[in-house]
């Protein structure tokens, strides 16, 4: 039976059932087009770290820099829980330097003799002081995202020192058609490549005390060792 033959009513019908799958067909190719749009997250490079070699060692001024790139900048929504004050010493600072950046804060302690806790100021047994007293806190001060402790985060991150220096310069405009919910920032060195954290680091965010170069680059090279 020709389509010419059939009545007017069923060629309208088979028409209109023409137009309904080409639209879903057309919808679908659309839909997938856009999932693939989202893949646009990209792997860190190999970077020639001056320690990565099996005989090679950290620089020590180097991670004295590190050091103060977290207690200017990162330490204000970042915890590094593992770290004590005495883990400085013969490491990036002498005793002497460690027990006064150790004293520079005051650590809750107690209780004393009559129950109560009291404030004195930091020893070299003290670990680094948090930035938030609990998750919650952490959470309310930065958008719902929980920020990772940094203790040990380049041996928590695929990539480690690579993933760590790829992120903090990774953050860009993102493509066409892409649109960010507010408080977030693309970065495609992030999963999913939505990330809560502002770009953290920027040309002379800090100083150095040892007057070395303050601009972004080198300050995220010192921050990844």
């Amino acid at each position: 039976m020709s389509f010419s033959s059939l009545s007017r009513g069923r060629r309208l019908a088979l028409s209109t059932i023409g137009v309904i799958a080409a639209g879903g067909a057309g919808l679908v190719f659309a839909l997938h087009n856009s999932v693939k749009a989202t893949e646009l997250e990209l792997h860190a490079p190999s970077y020639p770290w001056s320690h990565g070699g099996f005989l090679s060692s950290l620089d020590h001024a180097s991670v004295r820099r590190g050091y103060e790139v977290y207690k200017q900048v990162c330490a204000a929504c970042h915890s590094m829980d593992y770290i004590a004050f005495r883990n400085l010493v013969g490491v990036s600072h002498t005793e002497a330097e460690a027990k006064a950046l150790a004293e520079e804060f005051e650590i809750l302690d107690g209780p004393d003799d009559n129950g109560e806790m009291f404030t004195r100021p930091g020893k070299l047994s003290d670990h680094f002081p948090k930035p938030y007293p609990n998750p919650e806190a952490a959470r309310a001060s930065n958008n719902g995202a929980l920020p990772p402790d940094l203790s040990y985060i380049a041996n928590a991150r695929h990539g480690g020192e690579d993933y760590i220096f790829s992120l903090l310069t990774g953050y860009c405009e993102p493509p066409a058609g892409v649109t960010m919910r507010e408080g977030l920032y693309f970065n495609p060195y992030f999963l999913g490549q939505a990330i809560a954290m502002a770009p953290p680091i920027y040309d002379e965010v800090l100083e150095y005390s040892d007057g070395r170069c303050h601009y972004l680059c080198c300050i995220i090279l010192e921050s990844c060792t």
